[in-house]
């Protein structure tokens, strides 16, 4: 597996020559003369006797017969490359046909080293990517996130020119990581600007990128058809759509207005602030109120109209109301209950398996064209597409939720036409949810979901071309959650054991049904059970460290199932964003528990046998090689209408099914730019405690903390009264009811106990200085964590600062 893992090496800096030294290690491709680019054939004994004397790893490629690329080359290796440009669809198809189509590993490095540098960068690395993760000689290796490939993609284009500034100028272990400012794509002027750091977030956009290698459009049919690919193409987006109306919400925003008339303004303007470091040229910003016009692009052999969208729209819900599609071999085919969304998914999207491309279009595909053109439809300014014209970038612009809730709209329409679901198939006999109840680590309070920002590092090193080698970091800052636990009471009156999959909702409490986070089989054994499940083991979700992560740490080591399952759940929603952000003064949503028969959910158990170490956003991406592993059509039991006489959730309950009231708060604490107040009450043993966030300046050499240590008995270790905070030399007094500062008080306001609690590993730097025998000592800023939420008071952001805590008797 070592030996296979060079490949990935192609992934580095890809716009730097094949015969550059690749990694921190210097890694080095012994290529054929004749695999150099045409540029440098006739430079080769100067360019392998410069590049050839580095030390580090050798790797030799082997000659083979090349294969012809010559109809790949019409795409320009200065470009811009769209998946939703048919003709771009099908060059990278051609493309991963001859990845996929090397007999042995060695045939395939050489294929992907003799075409690197001949092809177009963005092009190659998708379909290198997919060849990765298809093969079976290389389905181990793990494929690197776009984020380190192609960082342009990912962030303010501001920050390139000082990354290259670092990495000439500072040696690799000095480099200070480069915050990324939250408001760079514009002001609170900006109504929809309040929502970008969802659509902006690197992992989101990530899992949208990687859904489309595990399921891309256009690839030999095994790759293509997997098992209800249409379905999913539908539920992976309604459930984004679900989300981001659940984030508007908390941001007393409304939920997203379709895009049904195509010739109306488009309200929302976006400027994305991005460079394409492959073309050379600047993403194109739509402006407020702009127009879609018909396209026609003879350079990227586009031409279609206004016409044709609405005609695809209006055949397709004709079809849907028909209940069939006629297929490219004038058969019927009917939409039942069984694989009608799966044949409508596959025709809106549209990929290959469409049942008729030439009637019902491309309507998805070239809807997200048509938008991204709408500013250069007829390419007379040699304008290239907007963000949500690629894959990597869409979600961040505000109209990809209008037009994904206008495609999620055709396919409820469908839904509407199906049978409701009866009793009979909702109840699960003689089992009953009891309690229901969410546990925040480290939190006495039940039923509260705690929020609020974090900054983490991504490396950048990788895709900067050109640049000295080491390790250069762009700091975001995103939201995070607080870990928790459901805990769910389950009764089973029979008196044998049965198998049930645990279904958990989370929605906002008075507009939307919310989006799904488990699918989770249990044994319920007889009489009562306590079902408990971590926040981490949620199936949409992949583990933080994969957007935020050092490629090489928690990687299984050795080959097998673990390994193998490891990277195809690269796929998935990211963790830190598994919950919405809320509000400050706790924004009220609801959990809806129901615990289906497992005997009616599972799936087909052929292929389904020896299921490997993965469970990682199953739900949004499928299990490898397998059938999805629910039979249930996706959004049970919230897919279709309730039945008859059923208005609220409360009348469409059965005992299988529970919804949690009272209902439970999504409290996000405000810590961004340290500049907004938050008050929160806490109760001790004898007191009110108010928390007040107070901002202070400070600069860059950090803020300190003064207390002091020569109070006797059970609150040794508080603050003096009258108290100072000196930050950067200037002295702050507090009211003499302060007593704690840069912590909250614990029950007992023993500080050092509180410390010990909130502080972890913290702690023992925090006793070093304590201990010192000084009547006066300070406590660095950047020992108190964030990670502890009993901690309203802490550092983050953009400066340190600190919060005082006053204790009224």
């Amino acid at each position: 597996m070592a030996a296979k893992k060079s490949v990935l090496y192609l992934f580095d800096r890809p716009s730097e020559p094949v015969f550059v030294s690749k990694g921190d290690t210097n890694v080095r491709f012994e290529i054929p003369t004749e695999y150099l680019a045409e540029r440098y054939q006739p430079l080769a004994t100067d360019i392998f006797n410069r590049f050839g004397d580095e030390t580090g790893e050798l790797i030799k490629v082997s000659r083979i017969s090349v294969p012809d690329i010559t109809p790949l080359l019409e795409l320009g290796r200065r470009d811009n490359f769209s998946l939703f440009i048919p003709r771009h669809r099908k060059l990278a198809a051609r493309l991963i046909d001859i990845f996929m189509g090397m007999r042995t590993y060695d045939d395939f490095l050489s294929a992907a080293v003799y075409c690197r540098d001949r092809l177009n960068p963005n092009m190659f690395i998708y379909a290198l990517s997919v060849a990765i993760l298809h093969r079976p000689d290389t389905r181990n290796l793990e494929v690197p996130p776009l984020s380190e490939v192609f960082p342009d993609k990912y962030m303010d284009s501001a920050v390139f020119a000082r990354a290259k500034e670092e990495s000439n100028v500072v040696s690799s272990g000095s480099r200070m990581p480069l915050v990324i400012p939250q408001d760079y794509t514009a002001t609170d002027l900006e109504i929809e600007h309040r929502v970008a750091y969802f659509r902006e977030d690197v992992g989101i956009n990530l899992h949208h990128w990687h859904w489309h290698l595990v399921y891309p459009f256009n690839a030999a049919l095994n790759i293509v058809n997997k098992d209800r690919r249409g379905e999913l193409f539908f539920y992976m987006h309604q459930q984004i759509m679900g989300r981001y109306n659940f984030e508007r919400f908390c941001n007393r925003l409304g939920r997203t207005k379709r895009l049904l008339n195509l010739r109306e303004p488009i309200a929302e303007g976006y400027f994305p602030k991005l460079d394409s470091l492959v073309a050379g040229r600047v993403w194109p910003a739509r402006h407020a109120n702009a127009t879609l016009s018909d396209v026609y692009r003879e350079q990227e052999q586009l031409k279609f109209d206004l016409h044709d969208l609405e005609r695809w729209r209006d055949r397709i819900y004709d079809a849907i109301h028909k209940g069939e599609v006629v297929n490219d071999r004038g058969q019927t085919l009917v939409l039942n209950e069984e694989k009608g969304i799966d044949i409508l998914g596959n025709i809106i999207e549209s990929s290959i398996l469409t049942a008729n491309a030439t009637f019902y279009g491309d309507m998805h595909n070239l809807g997200h064209v048509a938008i991204a053109l709408c500013h250069d439809p007829d390419h007379r300014h040699l304008e290239t597409f907007g963000v949500i014209g690629d894959p990597a970038t869409a979600m961040r612009d505000p109209v990809f939720y209008r037009w994904h809730a206008f495609i999620d709209d055709i396919f409820q329409e469908h839904k509407n036409t199906m049978p409701r679901y009866t009793v009979d198939q909702l109840n699960f006999n003689n089992v009953r949810v009891t309690a229901v109840e969410v546990v925040t680590r480290g939190s006495k309070t039940k039923n509260e979901f705690l929020t609020f920002w974090q900054q983490d590092d991504v490396d950048l090193s990788r895709g900067l071309d050109f640049t000295p080698r080491g390790s250069v970091f762009a700091r975001f800052t995103h939201l995070q959650h607080t870990p928790f636990n459901y805990r769910i009471q389950v009764e089973n009156s029979s008196n044998q054991q049965r198998i049930g999959t645990v279904r958990i909702f989370l929605a906002p409490k008075f507009d939307e049904r919310g989006l799904p986070m488990l699918f989770l089989d249990q044994k319920v054994k007889p009489k009562t059970n306590l079902i408990e499940r971590r926040s981490e083991e949620s199936s949409v979700t992949i583990p933080f460290e994969r957007t935020f992560r050092n490629l090489e740490a928690g990687r299984p080591t050795v080959a097998g199932d673990a390994m193998e399952q490891f990277n195809y759940c690269g796929c998935g929603w990211p963790q830190h964003m598994l919950l919405p952000k809320g509000t400050a003064e706790g924004f009220p949503s609801q959990l809806f528990v129901m615990v289906s028969d497992y005997e009616g959910d599972k799936a087909s158990e052929i292929n389904q046998q020896n299921d490997g170490a993965c469970a990682d956003a199953s739900s949004y991406c499928g299990i490898r090689d397998k059938l999805y592993p629910d039979k249930r059509n996706m959004d049970y039991p919230f897919d279709r209408q309730p039945r008859e006489n059923v208005n609220t959730t409360q009348q469409f309950l059965t005992p299988n099914m529970m919804l949690q009231d009272p209902p439970l708060n999504i409290i996000f604490f405000i810590m961004r730019y340290l500049k907004l107040f938050c008050l929160e009450r806490k109760r001790t043993q004898s007191a009110e405690v108010y928390l007040a966030h107070k901002p202070l300046k400070t600069t860059t050499r950090g803020a300190h903390l003064f207390f002091d240590k020569n109070v006797k008995g059970p609150t040794k270790g508080v603050l003096k009264r009258n108290p100072r905070v000196k930050i950067d030399g200037q002295t702050m007094r507090r009211s003499k009811d302060t007593r704690y500062l840069g912590v909250v008080l614990d029950e007992k306001r023993d500080f050092m106990t509180h410390v010990e609690n909130a502080c972890g590993k913290a702690l023992r730097a925090m006793n070093k200085i304590i201990n010192t025998g000084q009547g006066r000592f300070k406590l660095y800023m950047r020992l108190i964590k964030l990670y502890h939420q009993a901690m309203l008071v802490s550092i983050v952001g953009y400066g340190a600062g600190a919060w005082a805590h006053r204790l009224r008797q």
